[in-house]
């Protein structure tokens, strides 16, 4: 299908980005910083197709990166890599459809990748390009008529559809050429997807529409990825996340035990 025109795009995408805005002014520019500001690319110069990292050619640099980042060993290296790229591309798909039913599709042949340098920035940044919205019949853009609007019969379908195209159309294959190259089971690598969707809303939880953990446990359900986390909260009440897998960080030069890790 053809890109939304600009108008139709900027109504589609406007509740998701006005929560990404609420969510950079409550806890800072790193809270979102692994996210193209805007999220859409017009220019995709300097950016690196997400295609390229299903067939392996752009793998070596990515890992590259995570490398010089941590010291990490390779396998180290690539389950933490994993770990950053699942958090940014699941937060839009999941976020918009938290606050408005809406799900930018983020299959790999509509995200584009850069990869970080420096401390304090992201590991690795993603946008998206030629983006389709899929929303449901009661949405006011599903009668607009127009391509680039994906309309779905109910909220069964919409979830499939995130499911679709987060897995199955990106993190899937993605996950199958990781591991043809490195040692690291796949649930490892599925337990920081599910991780980072319930941390994703749990910390944009004061711009959602409802509970963020009941949110984040519909999602980790139609994904089928809820035993691999347990959501609940601390002496203060406030919601936490458990993995049940290990990401690995704890074999840096310099290890770091997260705070919601199995080991602990």
């Amino acid at each position: 299908m053809r890109t939304l025109t600009p108008l139709l795009l900027t109504d589609a995408l406007r509740p998701l980005n006005v929560t990404l805005s609420a969510v950079r002014r409550r806890s800072g520019f790193n809270a979102v910083h692994g996210l193209a500001d805007p999220l859409v690319i017009s220019d995709t110069r300097g950016w690196t197709p997400a295609g390229a990292l299903l067939d392996g050619s752009a793998l070596p640099a990515f890992f590259d990166t995570a490398v010089q980042r941590w010291g990490a060993a390779p396998h180290a290296a690539a389950t933490l890599a994993w770990k950053s790229y699942s958090y940014w591309l699941a937060m839009p798909a999941v976020l918009s459809w938290a606050v408005a039913r809406r799900v930018p599709l983020v299959d790999a042949d509509r995200v584009a990748v850069r990869f970080g340098g420096a401390p304090g920035t992201a590991l690795v940044q993603l946008g998206l390009h030629h983006p389709q919205v899929a929303v449901l019949p009661d949405d006011p853009l599903a009668h607009v008529n127009v391509p680039g609007i994906t309309v779905v019969p109910d909220e069964t379908v919409l979830l499939k559809t995130l499911r679709t195209s987060l897995l199955e159309g990106h993190l899937d294959p993605l996950s199958e050429r990781i591991r043809a190259g490195v040692k690291v089971g796949r649930r490892t690598l599925l337990g920081s997807v599910a991780s980072g969707i319930a941390y994703a809303v749990l910390r944009s939880g004061h711009a959602l529409h409802g509970p963020a953990p009941e949110i984040a446990g519909t999602l980790l359900d139609a994904l089928e990825l809820s035993d691999l986390v347990d959501i609940g909260s601390d002496e203060a009440g406030l919601p936490t996340v458990h993995r049940r897998t290990c990401c690995l960080a704890f074999t840096l030069p310099q290890p770091k035990v997260c705070s919601g890790c199995c080991l602990r």
